[in-house]
């Protein structure tokens, strides 16, 4: 820890980006670590926060959010190989280091997160001509009429949609299927029984308490995610890859079991 480090101050929802931040770099740091990461590991070297008091080390927690992590990577890679000038919108970036994990240096990036967590990001990852940090909440549509869709978007929710309300789900991707036709949207769900113990204040440990998680799924029911609005063509599952010791085995048989976490992506019809 250096003089002058960070010192954040956030409220429970947008904590979470330090929490994600944490387990990403403790995963990056391993010397067999399934997500490489050196911008997380800088980030939690300069930020002064007791990471490890506060959400302590588990090193299969760290894994799966870096395999977590992984599966929006994949899409992202995917994308700007098809659309090497398009735009990546990260709804509640939080502390995201995607942009330096896959960046082709042609693409945008724009940040869209809360005043408190954006202005932090600010600090730590300041924007540039191609990154763009926009202090506003995902759900505010106004965040729309900062990107141009004229390269290709794709709109990434990694950790967010969770803590949104169930309505203001279907809302966020009929409007993101409504101005970003041909664009993707990926983002990650929990199933119902974790959602509804988030929700009763169960999600904790001696270290931590996860806020409430109003919105949850269970994977056999992405389907429906179509119903949010006719220009919704493609719902997929992305499953994580890889993988390290008896995880790897274990994740080919977690998708046999409908309440799983799980990443989805959604495809919108051109227009």
């Amino acid at each position: 820890m250096t003089d002058g480090a960070e010192r954040p101050e956030l409220g429970a929802v947008p904590e979470t980006a330090l929490w994600t931040l944490w387990h990403r770099a403790v995963e990056a740091r391993r010397p067999d670590t399934v997500l490489a990461d050196p911008k997380a590991v800088e980030l939690v070297d300069r930020i002064d926060f007791p990471f490890e008091a506060r959400f302590g080390s588990n090193a299969l927690v760290s894994q799966l959010q870096a395999l977590r992590a992984a599966c929006f990577d994949r899409e992202v890679t995917d994308f700007l190989e098809r659309c090497p000038r398009g735009t990546v919108v990260g709804l509640g970036d939080g502390l995201e280091t995607q942009a330096w994990r896959v960046d082709n240096g042609r693409s945008t990036w724009l940040s869209v997160d809360l005043p408190e967590t954006a202005a932090l990001r600010e600090r730590l990852l300041p924007p540039d001509e191609r990154h763009r940090i926009l202090a506003q909440s995902a759900t505010d549509p106004g965040w729309m009429d900062g990107v141009d869709p004229a390269n290709g978007v794709l709109i990434s929710a990694e950790g967010l949609l969770m803590y949104l309300r169930p309505e203001e789900v279907r809302t966020l991707i009929a409007a993101c299927a409504e101005r970003f036709p041909g664009g993707s949207l990926v983002f990650d769900t929990v199933p119902r029984w974790f959602s509804r113990r988030a929700v009763e204040g169960k999600l904790k440990n001696r270290h931590y308490q996860a806020p409430p998680m109003p919105f949850g799924m269970d994977a056999d029911e992405r389907g429906k995610l179509a119903s949010a609005h006719p220009a919704v063509t493609d719902v997929r599952e992305v499953y994580p890859e890889g993988g390290r010791g008896a995880l790897r085995a274990l994740l080919s048989l977690a998708r046999r079991v409908k309440g799983r976490p799980s990443v989805v992506a959604l495809r919108f019809a051109e227009r």
